[in-house]
C-alpha cells in the first residue's frame, strides 16, 4: 500500500522504501486502493491476496537490485 498510494499521487518512488510497521492511510482507502490496481473488475478476497503477494515479491527485489538503487538513478537518468 505504501507504494501504491504514493504511485498513485505521482510521487517519485526513486528514493522510497516501504518501512515495516509504519501505518498510512485506513483500512478502507487500502482495500481501495489495492482493488484499483488488482487488474481485475470485481476481484474475490483470493486474487487480491495473490496480488498482494506478488506485488511483495517484486518490490523486495526491486529494493535489493543493485540496479534500482538511488544512485543508479542519479547517474542514469530515465533508467
Amino acid at each position: 500500500y505504501q507504494y501504491l498510494s504514493r504511485y498513485r499521487r505521482n510521487e517519485n518512488l526513486d528514493g522510497f522504501t516501504f518501512v515495516p510497521g509504519r501505518i498510512e492511510g485506513t483500512e478502507k482507502e487500502c482495500l481501495e486502493c489495492l482493488m484499483e490496481f488488482c487488474g481485475r473488475r470485481n476481484p474475490s478476497w483470493t486474487e487480491l491476496s495473490n496480488f498482494t503477494h506478488f506485488l511483495n515479491f517484486q518490490l523486495r527485489k526491486c529494493e535489493k537490485s543493485v540496479f534500482c538503487g538511488p544512485a543508479v538513478g542519479k547517474q542514469f537518468r530515465g533508467f
